[in-house]
């Protein structure tokens, strides 16, 4: 594996409807989409960026599970099964155990102490480009990891004691708290703040759109909603806060080209 553990390597929508979710984010985000014909789950989709890149995978919500719709992603681990064994002995749980994906590679899905799913991955392929920081992302790229918890220094520490992430930075929000950045190395994953009233606990994925404005346009044509935004953020690009017509919760960032 040629990732660096920790860092965001994939991003996934489970969906009721799976042709109707490919319509609406390829229209809004301009991604693409491939078929790769997996074995282990022949029906599922690769969205794709603008410049080729694979950055999301959409599948069906399993038959009989008790999942909404929404969106999880995966975090790069060396050694799957060890890093399971930390989530559970740091009180974390376990919703499907390690397995082998052929051509894919060994994942997890696992939750933390919280209840918030992701999932924890050692890739067979080449370097993840799914994740790139706001400098260096374009159009498609996922640019931003949010976590809502009820105590995001303890939900923090929890990631820490996996993979070194750290608080680093902050932008006050009034009676909300702080929005506290997060970092692994030198790369900022994204930012954490605490519970507050309509939002609860998970975590949030933001994408980059060459215009939020046009974005806006098409993600309301297409039948989703804007929850927040768009809001000015450092830097002079502008932020949404989304939700797709089957309600599971995405942003996108991007300037204002109007």
């Amino acid at each position: 594996m040629t990732d660096r553990e920790g860092l965001p390597i994939w991003y996934e929508l489970l969906a009721r409807d799976p042709d109707a979710a490919e319509r609406f984010y390829t229209h809004v985000l301009g991604w693409s989409v491939e078929r790769p014909q997996l074995a282990a789950a022949p029906d599922y989709r690769v969205l794709a960026a603008p410049d080729g890149d694979g950055v999301a995978g959409l599948m069906a919500v399993p038959p009989g599970a008790p999942m909404a719709p929404g969106w999880l992603f995966y975090l790069a681990a060396d050694d799957v099964d060890a890093t399971v064994e930390r989530i559970i002995a740091a009180g974390g749980a376990v919703a499907m155990p390690a397995t082998d994906i052929p051509e894919v590679g060994r994942i997890a899905l696992v939750a933390d102490p919280h209840g918030t799913l992701f999932y924890v991955m050692r890739g067979d392929g080449d370097e993840s480009r799914a994740f790139r920081t706001a400098d260096t992302a374009t159009a498609g790229h996922a640019v931003w990891n949010e976590l809502t918890a009820p105590d995001q220094d303890a939900a923090l520490a929890f990631y820490a004691g996996l993979f070194g992430w750290r608080h680093e930075g902050a932008m006050p929000m009034g009676d909300l708290g702080d929005y506290k950045f997060v970092h692994s190395g030198t790369t900022c994953l994204g930012a954490t703040m605490n519970n507050f009233a309509g939002k609860g606990p998970g975590w949030q994925f933001y994408f980059m759109v060459e215009d939020v404005d046009a974005a806006v346009e098409r993600l309301i044509g297409a039948g989703g909603r804007v929850e927040q935004g768009p809001d000015e953020i450092p830097g002079g690009s502008f932020s949404v806060v989304a939700a797709d017509p089957e309600g599971a919760a995405f942003g996108f960032v991007g300037e204002r080209r109007a």
